[in-house]
């Protein structure tokens, strides 16, 4: 049974973040933003200008008081010890902000709007240093581990996409419908309602391994692989859209949630681990397998492609409401994940030790 957090909203929470320190933040529609502590008590409130819907919270990872929020197309720095008027406010987007990514040594911040655009802040000097693309709405941005330099995208373009804060292009592109396509054949009328449109992306502590979650109720896993990044495994998670993937401090944990009120707990160790353990093979099947162009790259071998006829998740939590954001959270020693969804509460379940 979950436990709910209650008091802190009167409309459906959108977006959860976690500090160092267990500080939860939750931001809802209508410009609503909250603090929690660990046992679910107000540590804060405040109330956004313009009543615009808080899309997304993320704290510092060099900070934890210091706090950036999404509200329609401003982005605002606020510190926690004292929640009152932002410290700064940055407006550099043009259309509503869907997601940010701070990176690991907190001097560049990405924000991703409906127009496709990814805004790239340098927070050192306070401007915007990168301005990135997709061709529809972007969905998820996420700055790699250890590479503070290099992050990932993905959008309702179907399009995942891998830079670096050098360039103004993409250093690669896979396109998810052509990958089904020449993967499966003709699209059966199910795929061709719910089309791979991708929602949102989370990359494992390693840097290397990072996962989709898409339309279609499939989860991929891809490596990254110099430039370039490869699909691994894919899976099918959810019988609706995967509205959110994260991946847990363990090694290759991933916890996935879904339109189909489900969360979902996946270990992927035992997939991805296997290159790992013997890199010689790995550069063999690569070179095997080197692609000739984008569109190539994105086709899974034979052996992958079955993969996900015995990829089971470990943990199936009903939440019975669509899911808009999880989170994970150490609460008086063990493992919760934090749920938003069309409600005004938070709901935190237990999880087991890996």
């Amino acid at each position: 049974m979950a436990v709910k957090w209650t008091g802190g909203h009167s409309s459906s929470i959108l977006c959860l973040n976690v500090n160092t320190e267990g500080l939860v933040a939750s931001g809802a529609e209508r410009g609503e933003l909250t603090l929690w502590d660990g046992g679910g008590t107000l540590a804060g409130q405040l109330q956004l200008p313009k009543t615009d819907d808080v899309t997304s919270v993320v704290f510092s990872p060099c900070c934890p008081t210091r706090l950036y929020t999404s509200h329609g197309e401003t982005i605002s720095l606020l510190d926690v010890r004292s929640l009152k008027e932002p410290i700064e406010r940055f407006h550099v987007n043009e259309e509503e902000i869907n997601c940010l990514s701070v990176n690991e040594t907190d001097n560049f911040l990405a924000a991703a709007d409906d127009s496709g655009t990814i805004k790239v802040m340098d927070l050192e000097n306070k401007k915007v240093s990168r301005s990135l693309r997709h061709s529809n709405i972007c969905s998820s941005v996420v700055f790699r581990p250890q590479r503070p330099q290099s992050l990932v995208s993905c959008g309702l373009d179907m399009q995942v996409m891998l830079w670096n804060l050098q360039k103004a292009h993409p250093l690669w592109t896979t396109n998810l419908q052509e990958c089904e396509t020449e993967e499966d054949g003709p699209q059966s009328p199910g795929q061709f309602f719910n089309p791979p449109l991708a929602h949102s992306l989370s990359v494992a502590s390693c840097g290397n391994i990072f996962g989709c979650g898409a339309q279609d109720g499939k989860v991929r896993i891809f490596r990254v692989t110099g430039a370039k990044f490869e699909r691994e495994l894919e899976f099918r998670g959810h019988s609706l859209g995967v509205s959110q993937v994260l991946f847990m401090p363990e090694a290759y944990w991933l916890l996935t949630g879904g339109n189909d009120g489900k969360v979902l707990l996946w270990d992927v160790s035992s997939d991805v681990g296997k290159q790992q353990k013997s890199p010689a093979k790995s550069l063999q099947k690569r070179k095997a397998h080197a692609p000739a162009s984008t569109r190539k790259d994105g086709k899974l071998n034979k052996a992958a492609s079955n993969e996900h006829a015995r990829v089971l998740p470990k943990l199936t939590i009903e939440h019975g409401e669509k899911v808009n954001w999880i989170s994970c959270a150490e609460i008086k020693g063990s493992k919760r994940v934090l749920v938003a969804d069309q409600s005004s509460s938070v709901s935190v379940y237990p999880l087991p030790e890996p």
